[in-house]
Order: C-alpha cells, then sequence, then structure tokens
C-alpha cells in the first residue's frame, strides 16, 4: 500500500503591492504547493502577528511547517521545493526580468527561439514606481500593474521562468554556462542581460542590522506596513518624492532628507508641496540609527555647519539611487567607470554572442519605454547572430 503523500502546513504574509509577494505565490504555484494567503496591508492584527513571528516589518514572510522564511529566499524555497539538476540547451539564456528582459523574451519567442528566463523578480525596478506616466497606452499606470502586464504576455508564450540569480557566467565549447545562486547551471547558444540595477546604501553603522526592521528600500512593498506611523524617506529624485506622497496618505508624518535639493520632476514636485504632514530637511544626510531590535530613530546632519538633529522614526526608506547590476560580470564583458554594460547601437557586448538592454546598459536614459526597446532590439540581434552562426 502506498504512503499518502503529505502536503506542508504554508502561509504567505504578503501586501498586494509586493513584487517579491507575487513571485513567491507564482513559485509555490508553480510547484503545486497549497497555501494561505495573509495580506497584511488590509489586516492590522495579522501584521501584528507576522512582525512577532519574523521581528521584521518587511514581506513576504513565509511559514512552513512552522519554519520562518524571511524575504523572497530562492536559495531556500528551491532546497525546499525545486530541482537543483542541471538543464537541458537554450537558445537564449535572458538574465533579469525587468522590461528589458521581458520584451526580449517575447520578441524571442516570436522567432521561435527556445527562450530561458532568469530572475529573481518579474518586474525589476519598475515595480518600485508607485505611478508610471506616458508609457504609451497608458496615460498613467502603476509600476506593479503594467508589470503585470508584462508578465501575463511572457507567460502566454513557451517560455520558461527560473526565479532565481545568476552567480557566474562562462563560455564553455562554443556555449554559455550560468551558474545559479541556488546551484543550477543553464547552457545556451547566446545570453541576453537585463539584470537591471540595484539600489544605493547609506553606508553607516548598524544599516544591515535594521534592514527589515525598519529600514526598506521598497516603499510600494512594505509601506502599508507602517499605517499611522512616523516615516522618514531619503533622496531627491522622483522615486523619493512619490514615496513621500504615497506615505503620506498612511503614514501620521513623513520625513523627507534631502541631501541637497530636489531634483524630481515639477509634476511630483507640485503635488508633493501641498502636503501637510510633510517636513523637508534639505542639505542634510543621515548620520547615524537608533533603535534596540527596530528602528526608533535617526539623526541627520546638516552639511554646511555639521549642526546635528535627532528625528524619532519608526520606518526609513532608502531612495538615493542605484548602481548596476554587473558585479559576475567583471572581465566577461567591457563596463565603464560606473559599472554599466558597454553595447552598440544593437545590443551587443564585447563578448560575442553576448547581449544586453535595459538599466544594466551604458544608455543615458533610464525609462522603462526605452528599456522594452532596447530588450527587443537586443532579442533581434540575438536571432541574428544564431541563424548566421
Amino acid at each position: 500500500m502506498e504512503k499518502a503523500v503529505t502536503m506542508p502546513d504554508v502561509k504567505v504574509y504578503s501586501t498586494k503591492q509586493c513584487q517579491y509577494c507575487r513571485l513567491l505565490k507564482a513559485f509555490l504555484d508553480k510547484k503545486g504547493i497549497k497555501y494561505q494567503n495573509i495580506d497584511v496591508g488590509e489586516d492590522i492584527e495579522a501584521a501584528k502577528e507576522m512582525v512577532e513571528l519574523s521581528g521584521q516589518y518587511a514581506v513576504p514572510v513565509t511559514v512552513i511547517d512552522g519554519e520562518v522564511i524571511v524575504g523572497y529566499d530562492v536559495r531556500r524555497l528551491n532546497e525546499l521545493f525545486g530541482d537543483t539538476g542541471e538543464k537541458g540547451e537554450i537558445d537564449i539564456i535572458i538574465l533579469g526580468g525587468g522590461p528589458a528582459g521581458l520584451t526580449a523574451a517575447a520578441y524571442a519567442a516570436r522567432k521561435l527561439l527556445r527562450c530561458m528566463i532568469i530572475t529573481e523578480d518579474i518586474g525589476g525596478q519598475a515595480l518600485e514606481s508607485w505611478a508610471i506616466e506616458n508609457y504609451m497606452g497608458f496615460r498613467i499606470i502603476s509600476g506593479s500593474d503594467l508589470m503585470q502586464k508584462f508578465e501575463e504576455q511572457v507567460r502566454n508564450e513557451d517560455i520558461e521562468i527560473e526565479i532565481d540569480r545568476a552567480e557566474s557566467i562562462e563560455e564553455s565549447n562554443g556555449k554559455f554556462v550560468i551558474t545559479t545562486v541556488s546551484g543550477q547551471k543553464f547552457e545556451g547558444k547566446s545570453v541576453i542581460i537585463a539584470t537591471g540595477v540595484k539600489p544605493r546604501w547609506l553606508g553607516i553603522k548598524d544599516e544591515e542590522k535594521y534592514i527589515g526592521h525598519g529600514i526598506s528600500i521598497c516603499s510600494t512593498c512594505d509601506g502599508p506596513l507602517f499605517r499611522d506611523k512616523i516615516v522618514t524617506i531619503v533622496g531627491g529624485g522622483n522615486y523619493a518624492v512619490t514615496t513621500a506622497i504615497e506615505m503620506s496618505k498612511l503614514a501620521t508624518h513623513v520625513n523627507l532628507i534631502v541631501r541637497s535639493k530636489i531634483r524630481a520632476d515639477e509634476v511630483y514636485t507640485s503635488q508633493y508641496e501641498g502636503l501637510e504632514n510633510v517636513s523637508t530637511y534639505k542639505n542634510y544626510t543621515v548620520s547615524a540609527l537608533e533603535g534596540d531590535n527596530m528602528l526608533k530613530a535617526v539623526t541627520i546632519k546638516e552639511r554646511d555647519t555639521g549642526e546635528e538633529s535627532k528625528l524619532e522614526t519608526d520606518g526609513l526608506f532608502l531612495a538615493i539611487g542605484h548602481d548596476a547590476n554587473t558585479g559576475f560580470l567583471e572581465g566577461f564583458v567591457d563596463l565603464n567607470e560606473n559599472g554599466e554594460i558597454i553595447t552598440d547601437n544593437n545590443g551587443r557586448t564585447s563578448h560575442n554572442g553576448v547581449f544586453a538592454a535595459g538599466d544594466v546598459t551604458d544608455t543615458k536614459s533610464k525609462q522603462v519605454i526605452i528599456a522594452s526597446g532596447e530588450g527587443a532590439k537586443a532579442a533581434l540581434s540575438a536571432y541574428s547572430f544564431l541563424v548566421n552562426k
């Protein structure tokens, strides 16, 4: 008599706008794992329960048979449910699942190429945008909603999606071998790099200690957890200002710390200037963090005088820019002084058979619509490379 298979008891604490929550649930769905989804953005008591379990103000949090997993931990999920065996050959391996990578995949599929996307998230940096304006076809749309439409189109094609992250790339016997952080290996005839950018950090004492314990880099994910609390945002660009606007609707008070001056577009600054529960500190930096298990306050320093002030805060959202996600590529393709991949007008890199698109490249303008166009161009260049190989 066969022994019945026991399904794990799985709870997922999430918010509606969290891209990592959506990816986590997509991973579980793909593996056929049933789970209870708990929206902590709407359920305050559930949010308290989540914080007690994880000790963090961050989503997602997953409880699997009593084991608490904080964040979208690809390595641990693959250990529990995944397959780490080697895979067969693929025509195009696309690294990254943002606008550039998803568009490249759609164009590759139209050319009937076997295509795989390896990505930690689906949507990339665009998911962090509260509002994207003037993307053709939409007067205004949230980054999350737009990327969901991209994802739906890609999932309707015969495209493999591996939720993982490339750790290394090498060429062997005319093929490209990608090794991921979970230990998987994938072999392809060509590669499109669309790994986007990673957020910058403050670089001050105890910063790492408070990540998930008050510090967040994703306001669309974690913002709802700070309802009726005091939050502080660091940055002066579009993302910082739109975060301040949206958080002013949830938090009791918002502090905006700007290193020099606000550089956001007028359409956002005009909205920001009318807010009543926001304080702006121009020409200031964050110099210290205070708290116990959770962040309780930040010290800010006036850049000219050196005068310091303490601000009580429950949350600190960082919006101070990004750096190209190319750490695993040094020596493999040519990079510029900013660590961005140097490409020609057709998305070709210095390494034959390797192409790049989106914010990870040296293209000056970093916009969703430009990244999408570059993704299409890179896919067509890869197709040309393959048919002429």
